[in-house]
């Protein structure tokens, strides 16, 4: 009886036994607990010392005695014995053990380390059949997210709970020590709600201490091996036994500390854990650390550096060693960089490489990354430089995009971008650097709301025949701004793309496979082509879009990363998902702190308002819609009907129905006045949903302008509402879920419940009721109007309802009457009249009635009208 729970070091086998016993103990068994240790082996039943105290001088009956004093005091449940580290066992204390489970006279847990050496008596125990082996792994990925977030207390961000993972290995007792230490630092720590890594690791004592003692006491050509890795890991084999004594690069294979697998037809070698690496490169000298980088960098230039990757090592290498610097790598590894999205080091190379003498594109490099970086300022310094430098026509249109970039975004200064557009544009010949400009003005005009010439811009540029890769990158994002919101998503046929969407993101997926763009600006681009798909109701098209870049770039630094993060939100909060969506918001917000190249932070605040607000968050929504406030951007005109619809959701969840719907028509008008109409569709659609009946025309006229099926089956919902019909709201619901959009669906449920039950058809209230409430459930808990008047069913009139709600949130009859726009004693006569319906004039009463579950009449019992 037992168990014999194996591992490497650190996965946790001494806690699962620890809490194994202590199980067993809360079930009456008497527990006994013994540790086996290197120096104790050389001792007769030296693990048990401290537990068995004196015993006979015969060792004949050593065993004997042990394993009666062990067992002496035990109850009816039995007693359970527990050895850490059984394979540091001396043999007769492996003999005591093998005996009490052979003749089953304890339970037994043992732990033991993996590959290590344990006695004959401990092995025969599970390769006889007598206790099963459990051989525990390292925690995965998703365990070691999991188990940051339950240690932590909150939400730890992707990328964060990536790297602790990668670092550690899975390892517990590694994670446990470097979160303990991170915290201790600072450099953990929550952004926006949601905890993040920042900067690098620095081994803490404790960790140091246990990772030496894995590596243990190395001779001197040992040590070097796992120096030379710990700089330039992975090497090839050939590589590294150039570099060290081949014979100690096989020893420290032998020892499990330096891993050898295959690439290709190539052996590379890589140290087998990375915080063996960690160890090394702090305890390594400024000097020793800066040959070392060297001589690798040197020795990967003579094997040619055919391989991917491999100018970008070396350029890394030679920043800080004591090579001369040269301009050519280092340029060509800086657009490397930004085309993997990694901007720090884009910037660092690319600023090595204008101090060694790199000249025009060095300089560009360093200003794109100081740009991406949210260094607006430094950036727009360095332009002066730049444009100094530039002697071409297409020189000049990239120095140019680079400076409207800069003011557009980074400084908030558009009509200074403009001007730099029209005075650099009236100085171009040559018709592919034209077609560049063209395609920057199409973006700055469609982010000021310009959609119309924003959309023929870019159309006109993506079908010239001299369209260059920069161009069709940023006319595509043009093109997808403007006609996102146009709602003309079969506008891509008009540039050759007869596919519509799909075909331009294939475009887009050429160009960075082939290197012409970086990853960060197809994402950018496809971002707001998945917004388009989205406004259009082709949600299932915007999810496959999001997740294949999510998948691209989930593991890159920086703003590809960050921009992915914000599909999946708008994806997310499109089908309803609105925790789910918040966090995804979180967690780019946070990633883009202190390093915003424009906006984004701004942006993702108007859609993590509204989505802490469909959740039922309402001070986490307010703070929220605070914070987009004070991040307000001058730029992002096209945005303005979002902001006003997160403050229609914030508004909504704080009671006031009639104050949400007005802001939902504001927002409507301000799209049309762009214009906008997908997004006036959405508006208005919204309106539905917080119960207005007026819209229904408008959505109709929009209806037939707007590509995709969402503007139709916003009209029929409306129409339906309008006309109290509960057949057809319920028919509205199925539309909306078979489309995707679980939240509009439950919504469109809901109202049905409602309009059955004022027409007394309780039955069919019922099954809507139901309905409303299965699509809900897949809402993670979202709340809005419609669904809270099903979930508290009372007799009260809209109005009633929404002063009710207004005067159990906090606010006074003055308060409420200044929001509603009516008098207080108007508003003082609904109270009465609800209070004189629902018996009561507590308001701590009427909240918990506002919230309290529908008995099995109440749908039958809603009054009509105001």
């Amino acid at each position: 009886m037992g168990i014999v729970l194996a591992g490497a070091a650190g996965v946790g086998k001494t806690r699962l036994a620890r809490e194994a016993l202590a199980v067993a103990e809360q079930r009456g068994a008497l527990i006994r607990w013994a540790v086996a240790t290197a120096s104790a082996r050389g001792l007769p039943l030296g693990a048990f010392v401290a537990t068995l105290r004196m015993l006979g001088p015969d060792p004949a009956r050593l065993v004997g005695q042990a394993s009666q004093a062990l067992l002496a005091g035990a109850s009816r449940s039995g007693v359970v014995i527990g050895v850490d580290n059984a394979h540091l066992l001396d043999e007769l204390s492996a003999v005591l053990i093998h005996q009490l489970v052979v003749h089953r006279t304890a339970s037994v847990v043992l732990t033991l380390r993996t590959g290590e050496t344990a006695p004959d008596a401990v092995t025969a125990l599970w390769k006889d059949g007598h206790l099963p082996r459990l051989e525990l792994q390292a925690l995965s990925r998703s365990v070691t997210a999991a188990l940051l977030e339950a240690r932590l207390g909150g939400p730890v961000d992707n990328a964060t709970a990536r790297r602790l993972w990668a670092i550690t290995q899975g390892n517990a007792l590694y994670l446990q020590q470097l979160v303990d230490g991170e915290l201790e630092a600072g450099r953990l720590q929550q952004v926006t709600g949601m905890w993040r890594w920042l900067g690098e690791p620095a081994l803490s004592p404790g960790l140091v201490e246990l990772v030496s003692a894995r590596i243990g006491q190395l001779p001197d050509a040992q040590r070097d091996v796992l120096d030379v890795l710990a700089i330039g890991e992975p090497l090839g084999i050939p590589l590294l036994v150039k570099l060290t004594d081949p014979a100690a690069v096989e020893q420290v294979e032998a020892r499990g500390l330096v891993e050898v697998y295959p690439d290709g037809r190539r052996l590379q070698a890589r140290l087998a854990h990375p915080l063996y690496g960690e160890l090394q490169r702090g305890q390594m000298g400024v000097l020793h650390a800066r040959r070392l980088r060297g001589r690798i960098a040197c020795a990967l230039a003579d094997t040619g550096g055919r391989r991917a990757g491999d100018t970008l090592r070396r350029a890394t290498l030679m920043l800080d060693s004591d090579l001369q610097a040269d301009s050519v790598l280092l340029t060509s590894a800086a657009r490397r960089a930004t085309e993997l999205g990694d901007f720090a080091l884009a910037g660092r190379i690319a600023r090595a490489a204008v101090a060694a003498g790199g000249e025009f594109e060095s300089r560009l490099l360093l200003v794109n990354a100081l740009t991406w970086s949210g260094r607006g300022d430094e950036a727009d310094a360095e332009l002066v430089a730049l444009g100094a430098l530039a002697r071409t026509d297409a020189q000049r249109a990239r120095t140019a995009i680079h400076r409207v970039n800069g003011l557009v975004w980074a400084l908030g200064r558009p009509a200074e971008a403009e001007v730099v557009l029209d005075e650099v544009g009236g100085t171009i010949a040559d018709d592919a650097a034209a077609l560049e400009l063209a395609a920057m003005r199409s973006v700055v005009d469609a982010f000021l709301g310009r959609t119309v010439p924003a959309a023929q811009t870019a159309a006109e540029v993506l079908a010239h025949p001299r369209c260059s890769s920069a161009a069709t990158q940023l006319a595509s994002w043009g093109l997808a701004v403007s006609c996102g919101g146009l709602g003309r998503l079969e506008a891509c046929a008009s540039v050759g793309c007869h596919d519509g969407v799909d075909e331009v993101l294939r475009r887009i997926d050429d160009l960075v496979e082939s290197y012409q763009i970086g990853l960060h600006q197809a994402a950018v681009s496809v971002f707001f082509w998945v917004r388009a798909l989205i406004l259009g109701g082709h949600l299932d098209r915007a999810d496959q879009a999001a997740r294949r870049y999510r998948e691209r770039c989930q593991d890159t630094p920086g703003p590809a990363n960050v921009v992915t993060s914000f599909m999946c939100a708008l994806v997310a909060i499109s089908r309803g998902q609105v925790r789910t969506a918040a966090r995804w918001y979180r967690q780019a917000i946070a990633g883009i702190q202190g390093a915003d190249p424009g906006g984004w932070s701004f942006f993702g605040l108007v859609g993590l308002t509204a989505a802490l607000a469909m959740g039922g968050e309402t001070p986490a929504a307010r703070q929220a819609f605070e914070a987009m406030t004070a991040a307000r951007h001058p730029v992002y005109v096209l945005t303005e009907p979002d902001v006003l619809l997160a403050q229609a959701w914030v508004t909504a969840a704080g009671g006031s129905a009639s104050r949400a719907v007005a802001l939902t028509r504001q927002a409507a008008e301000v799209a049309a006045l762009h214009p906008q109409p997908a997004v006036e569709a959405f508006a208005l659609h919204t309106a539905v949903c917080f119960g207005d009946l007026t819209v229904g025309d408008r959505l109709a006229q929009l209806s037939t302008h707007v590509d995709g099926p969402r503007a139709s089956a916003a009209t029929a919902h409306a129409a339906a509402l309008a006309a109290d019909d509960g057949d057809a709201l319920c028919a509205a619901a199925a539309q909306w879920e078979a489309m995707g959009a679980l939240l509009l669906a439950a919504d469109a449920a809901a109202q049905a419940a409602t309009a059955y039950s004022r027409q007394d058809r309780r039955g069919s209230a019922h099954a809507a009721a139901a309905y409303a409430h299965r699509l809900a459930q897949a809402c993670e808990g979202a709340r809005t109007p419609a669904l809270t008047a099903i979930t508290a069913p009372l007799p009260l009139t809209r109005r009633e309802r929404e002063i009710v709600t207004l005067a159990t949130g906090g606010l006074s009859n003055r308060q409420i009457a200044q929001q509603l726009v009516i008098s207080v004693r108007t508003v003082e006569n609904h109270l009465y009249r609800a209070c004189a319906k629902l018996g009561t004039t507590d308001r701590a009463e009427l909240a918990a009635l506002l919230h309290k579950p529908p008995t099995a009449s109440e749908y039958s019992r809603r009054p009509q009208g105001e």
